[in-house]
């Protein structure tokens, strides 16, 4: 026994032990090195678990770790003469360990009612064979039959019949799924491109059958809510007999056992199961193999329709029992998982449509937006406001400052760009005569990307003649609240939206993030700009320093500079800091009051204020203040730190209007040529770089023509409607509520 040899050696058990539910098998595996026992012995033990049982048990001995699979229903033993090689023994535990956990993964799909032709299960029957090849190359393993159980019985029947080995039937789990496994037509692969392939397929077999899996239309006599809502009173296990019911949507799952199937369908209004019994289908319309069509040619994501009668399952599912069923448009394409959807933002984005059907809940968001846009219409439209449509393009951009998309126009040979906003030709039909008017549209503005940037967005511009701004104020308020009402109404499902905002309106509280925004705290806050900054920063900008005021540096603007950075440096943190050199640059004390604003105060605004009384240097259209000087009758509105609106009592005076807008475009020159100095002064890239991003303004004769046939006294206001439903949705990103924003190009 202490002799130097080599023994090789299989041997095969199975050990069953289904009388306590717990293990389908054993699977042991043992190593010697040699008979003298010079080496280790290495033993490792596996228990598999049944499916009513599903954990792992595993256990090694002797140094060689146990794994968590083993192949078929045996046990592979194996004595060598070659000591044992750890790295390959480490290769092996490694490779049982994948295979268990992809067995596992294709185990839970399954159980949550995934089916072998569903498109996660396909790829992971494909992992799982690549997986199981690769065991069999580790390990050397030789299957044996399941039908052969008995070690004893197997050895009797002669060595050559053993060693053969038998095909395996499939298992009676295995046989409940039915047929139309696209794995195993697209030969074990997943790849979108091969599915998409095997799908083809089945839209020539439909066609071959005398289908047409584009259908023209389908004739729906309820959707899915509808039925939802009619039959809630239904019983388990009723069923509603001589009434049929039309249904089609979107096939989001499909389980098949045996001679029944079930499918769910989604429509936009919500899901609902279509039962199918096969001996009750064959004998419909369609005739025999109705239900084999079902089971081997529809797959998750494609469109379908169904006619039958509605009944309620033993387990409350209401249902459709089917008696003719349609393939209406065949998906070529596999869905996303189920369970995580599309995880990737910049794929939910680019593919916006697949992320609509993937997710309920981005469906809801684009719901509340046409419900936020149809809110502001009609009270709009209640309050006698009338629509308006001004152009998109201009000869040149006005009503804001901001860079515009340029484009040319062939025909006519000249020079257009796309509107960065909508007032100036608003402003102009008030001048014509229209009191009250309003354009919800979308503006263009040739800027950077962000959470809250998008270069094209939608706005609301309202123009109230015989107005000022505190009418402003108020209708912004209102529409705002009025919306977060409907939109609240609409998620709880209540009816009596007058009733409900009377109750609500009053303690309207909206989640955003990790914060409570508390629009039901009416009226909002009102505050000036500088008291705002007097508030955190300690400065009293106006009355220290504005020439009009008579403060103790009135006029003072390097002062107020100083001051301004002092105060800023103090404070410390990095919004703070990033507002200096705005503050070292800025041309009057009203840009610094602003710059101080913008980089201190703004973000900190998280529930609903109205800032007011801007400086006139920074409100070229605003009126001038009646009774504070240096500043104009205007507001902005902020929530969660971010601009949501910008009103004020319109400038009338044609005059003073046009030695404000050569004032603005002056110091918007001078402003440019610093920064190209200073572009210059960093590098030839630089100053490339500052010239793509410079754009000029320009006066507006026409519109300055116009308030001299005479405009009256006007309030106007204009909101950002994207920002508005980000608000109200609770989306962190404008682009989550613009159905497609604009991306970068995928090269």
């Amino acid at each position: 026994p202490r002799a130097a040899m080599s023994l090789v050696c299989h041997v095969a058990v199975v050990a069953r032990a289904s009388a306590f539910g717990f293990c389908r098998g054993v699977c042991a595996r043992a190593r010697a090195a040699r008979c003298d026992g010079s080496r280790h012995r290495a033993f490792s033990l596996v228990t598999l678990p049944s499916r009513r049982r599903p954990q792992m048990l595993s256990k090694s001995v002797g140094g060689v770790p146990g794994g968590p699979f083993a192949v078929g229903r045996f046990i592979c033993a194996r004595a060598t003469s070659d000591p044992p090689d750890a790295a390959a023994a480490t290769a092996v535990a490694e490779t049982e360990a994948l295979v268990a956990e992809a067995g596992e993964k294709i185990r839970t799909l399954k159980a949550s009612g995934g089916t072998n032709t569903d498109d996660a299960v396909v790829a992971g029957v494909a992992e799982l064979k690549a997986l199981k090849a690769k065991l069999s190359e580790l390990q050397g393993v030789v299957d044996v039959p399941k039908t052969q159980t008995n070690p004893e019985k197997q050895s009797k029947q002669g060595g050559k019949q053993a060693e053969k080995p038998q095909a395996s039937k499939p298992t009676q789990h295995q046989g409940k799924k039915g047929t139309g496994d696209e794995s195993a037509s697209a030969g074990g692969t997943s790849s979108a491109e091969e599915v998409k392939k095997v799908r083809l397929g089945k839209v020539a077999a439909i066609r071959a059958a005398g289908g047409e899996p584009f259908a023209y239309r389908f004739d729906r006599t309820a959707k899915t809510a509808v039925l939802q809502a009619e039959y809630a009173h239904l019983g388990d296990g009723k069923e509603v007999v001589g009434k049929t019911q039309a249904v089609c949507g979107r096939v989001k799952a499909k389980r098949v056992f045996g001679k029944l199937a079930f499918l769910s369908l989604e429509d936009d209004s919500g899901s609902v199961q279509l039962f199918v019994d096969k001996k009750r289908l064959d004998c419909g319309a369609g005739g025999e193999g109705s239900f084999k069509k079902i089971v081997d040619l529809v797959d998750m994501g494609d469109i379908v329709g169904g006619c039958g009668t509605v009944k309620r399952t033993e387990k409350g599912e209401l249902s459709v029992v089917l008696d003719s069923f349609q393939i209406l448009t065949k998906s070529l394409l596999p869905l996303p998982d189920k369970h995580k959807g599309l995880t990737d933002k910049e794929t939910r984005y680019r593919q916006r449509y697949v992320d609509l059907i993937a997710s309920a809940e981005v469906r809801e968001v684009f719901k509340d937006r046409a419900l936020i846009i149809s809110t502001i219409r009609r009270f709009l439209d209640d309050q006698e406001f009338m629509e308006m449509e001004t152009p998109v393009l201009e000869s040149f951009a006005g009503g804001a400052d901001a860079k515009p998309f340029n484009t040319f126009h062939n025909a006519l040979g000249m020079s257009l760009t796309l509107r960065i906003a909508t007032e100036l030709h608003l402003k102009r039909l008030v001048v014509g005569g229209f009191e009250r008017i309003y354009e919800l549209g979308r503006v263009f503005r040739n800027e950077g990307l962000s959470a809250r940037h998008n270069p094209e967005f939608t706005s609301v511009e309202v123009y109230q003649a015989y107005a000022d701004v505190s009418d402003m104020l108020q209708l912004t308020e209102e529409m705002i609240v009025q919306a977060a009402v409907k939109v609240h109404a609409r998620r709880t499902n209540s009816s009596d939206v007058s009733g409900l905002k009377k109750e609500i309106e009053s303690s309207l509280q909206i989640p955003y993030g990790d914060e409570t925004i508390h629009l039901g705290d009416r009226p909002w806050r009102r505050v000036s700009m500088n008291d705002l900054v007097l508030e955190h920063c300690g400065v009293d900008v106006l009355n220290t320093f504005h020439s009009e005021r008579g403060g103790a540096f009135a006029g003072d603007l390097v002062a107020c500079k100083t001051a301004a950075v002092t105060a800023l440096r103090a404070l410390g943190d990095k919004e703070s800091l990033a507002g200096v050199p705005g503050v070292e640059q800025a041309q009057s004390v009203g840009h610094v009051l602003n710059e101080m604003f913008e980089s201190v105060c703004e973000s900190k605004l998280r529930q609903p204020t109205f800032v007011t009384n801007h400086p006139t240097e920074i409100s070229p259209l605003a009126k001038p203040h009646r009774s504070e000087p240096g500043v104009t009758e205007r507001f902005e509105l902020f929530v969660v730190g971010r601009e949501l609106a910008n009103a004020f009592s319109e400038l009338t005076d044609p005059v003073d209007q046009r030695d404000r807008l050569e004032a603005q475009i002056a110091g918007h020159k001078e402003a440019q040529a610093i920064q190209r100095e200073a572009a210059a002064a960093m590098g030839k890239r630089s100053l490339q770089e500052f010239e793509m991003e410079t754009y000029p303004l320009q006066m507006d004769d026409d519109f300055v023509t116009a308030l001299e046939y005479g405009m009256p006294p006007t309030a106007g206001m204009g909101l950002g409607v994207d920002r508005l439903v980000m608000l109200l949705t609770n989306a962190p990103s404008i682009r989550d509520v613009i159905a497609f924003p604009l991306l970068k190009k995928i090269e």
